[in-house]
C-alpha cells in the first residue's frame, strides 16, 4: 500500500476541450475550463501551481506542485453516472434517457398522478429555483407536485413542506422511482425536493433526496468494502452510487462551501481507504443556467480552500483532483458537454510531478485506487500508480 488515504474530489461539469467522439454529442469545439477563462480573468495561484490551468492543451510547466494529465471517456452518455461508474471501473454501453427538449411524455405523468393521487404541475426543462417560484403560489392552493427536469437524466419532484411534509414526498418519489424503471423512460435519478417559504422568497432545503438506480456492476467500491478499507461518501456519491460500496455517507446540503468543509474535517479522522467527494455547485447552480461569471467565481473559491486542503494531507495521504465531464457555459442550450476532463494527482512525498501521457479513460483513476489498496483491479482501466514517485 503507497497511500493509507485517497482523497478522490470531482469539481462536477468542469471539462477541458472536446473529448474524441465530441461530434458525436454534438459537442464540437466545447471547452468549459477555456472558455471561462476567455471570457472571465480568472485568478486561480493555487489550481495553477498543480498544473490545473495546463490541462487545457496539455502544455509543459516547469516547477509544478502536482502530476497533471487528462482522462478521456469511454462510457457511453455525458451523465453523472455513467461517468462516475466509469471512473470506478464500470463499463456502461447503454445511456440514461434525457427528456431535455420537451419534457415528459404526457403517458409518465398520467402514471404518475394514478400513483401519488396527486396532480402534477410543470413538466418544463428548467432551473429547480425558477419553478419554484414560478408555481409555488400555484402549488399552495392546489397541493399538487411541481415535476422538472433538468439536462441530465433527472426527474425532480419539489413540494412545499407545509403542503406535503417530507416523508410523504419521499414516499412519492419512490413510487416515481419504480415507474421510471421502465425501459421506456429508464431515468438515471428521482430526486425530492421540499422547499419552504413563502410567495417570491421560496427556497430549497438542506432535505434533497436522490433515488438513482443501482449501478450495473461491482464498482472499486465495493472492493474496497469488502476487503475492510472505508469507503466515505461527501455530496451527491451517495446517491450516484445508491449506496453501493459505501462504508460511511457524510451528509452535505450539496453546496461546495459545505461540502469542502466536511471533507476538511474528515481529512482530521483516522482511516484507511477512500474519501470520495462531488462538488456539484459548478454544474447545478452555474453551468446548467448558463451563469459563466457565476462559475469562474466558484472555481475562484475553491481555490482559495486548496492551501487548507493541502496542509491538512498527511505524508502518506493521496489527493486527486478531476471531473466528470463538461458542460461549457458558452454553449447553446443548457446541456452537458463531451469533454475530457482534467486530473490532478498530489502527495507530499512526490519528488519530481510533472505532466503525465492522458489517461485512455476516467476508469484509470478506479484502476490505480484498487492498485493502490491491493483489491481487485475494475473490468476498464489501467493504473498509473506505478508512475507516481
Amino acid at each position: 500500500m503507497n497511500f493509507k488515504r485517497i482523497f478522490l474530489v470531482v469539481l462536477d461539469s468542469l471539462g477541458v476541450g472536446e473529448a474524441l467522439d465530441a461530434n458525436e454529442y454534438g459537442d464540437n469545439g466545447a471547452n468549459t475550463l477555456k472558455h471561462i477563462m476567455d471570457n472571465y480573468d480568472l485568478f486561480v495561484p493555487n489550481l495553477e501551481k498543480l498544473g490545473f490551468l495546463n490541462t487545457i492543451n496539455m502544455s509543459d510547466k516547469e516547477e509544478v506542485d502536482a502530476y497533471y494529465t487528462i482522462a478521456k471517456p469511454t462510457n457511453v452518455g455525458k451523465d453523472s453516472l455513467t461517468s462516475h461508474y466509469e471512473m470506478m471501473g464500470i463499463k456502461s454501453t447503454t445511456p440514461f434517457k434525457t427528456f431535455n427538449e420537451k419534457a415528459f411524455p404526457r403517458e409518465l405523468l398520467e402514471e404518475i398522478e394514478k400513483e401519488t393521487g396527486k396532480r402534477v404541475i410543470g413538466n418544463k426543462v428548467i432551473n429547480g429555483e425558477t419553478i419554484i417560484n414560478e408555481l409555488g403560489e400555484r402549488h399552495l392552493s392546489y397541493g399538487s407536485l411541481i415535476i422538472y427536469t433538468s439536462s441530465d437524466s433527472t426527474l425532480q419532484v419539489a413540494a412545499h413542506e407545509d403542503v406535503i411534509p417530507i416523508p410523504r414526498l419521499y414516499q412519492y418519489c419512490e413510487k416515481i422511482r419504480k415507474i421510471t424503471l421502465k425501459d421506456e423512460y429508464k431515468i438515471a435519478r428521482v430526486i425530492a425536493r421540499p422547499f419552504t417559504g413563502k410567495p417570491g422568497k421560496f427556497k430549497f432545503t438542506a432535505d434533497r433526496c436522490d433515488y438513482a438506480v443501482k449501478p450495473p456492476k461491482r464498482s472499486v467500491m465495493n472492493s474496497l468494502k469488502d476487503n475492510d478499507f472505508s469507503v466515505i461518501s461527501i455530496g451527491k456519491i451517495s446517491d450516484i452510487f445508491d449506496g453501493e460500496g459505501i462504508t460511511k455517507i457524510v451528509k452535505s446540503s450539496y453546496n461546495n462551501m459545505d461540502t469542502i468543509n466536511k471533507l476538511t474535517d474528515i481529512m482530521t479522522k483516522k482511516f484507511t481507504g477512500l474519501c470520495f467527494i462531488n462538488l456539484s455547485d459548478f454544474d447545478s447552480l452555474y453551468a446548467h443556467t448558463r451563469d459563466l461569471e457565476g462559475y469562474a467565481r466558484a472555481i475562484e473559491e475553491f481555490d482559495v480552500e486548496i492551501p487548507l486542503i493541502l496542509n491538512k494531507l498527511e505524508n502518506d495521504d493521496l489527493l486527486i483532483i478531476t471531473a466528470d465531464h463538461g458542460n461549457d457555459p458558452t454553449f447553446p442550450g443548457n446541456s452537458h458537454t463531451r469533454e475530457n476532463v482534467p486530473v490532478i494527482i498530489f502527495g507530499r512525498r512526490f519528488k519530481e510531478p510533472k505532466k503525465l501521457e492522458p489517461l485512455k479513460s476516467l476508469a484509470d483513476i478506479g484502476a490505480t485506487i484498487a492498485e493502490n489498496f491491493e483489491v481487485e483491479a475494475p473490468e476498464i482501466g489501467e493504473s498509473f500508480l506505478d508512475k507516481l514517485k
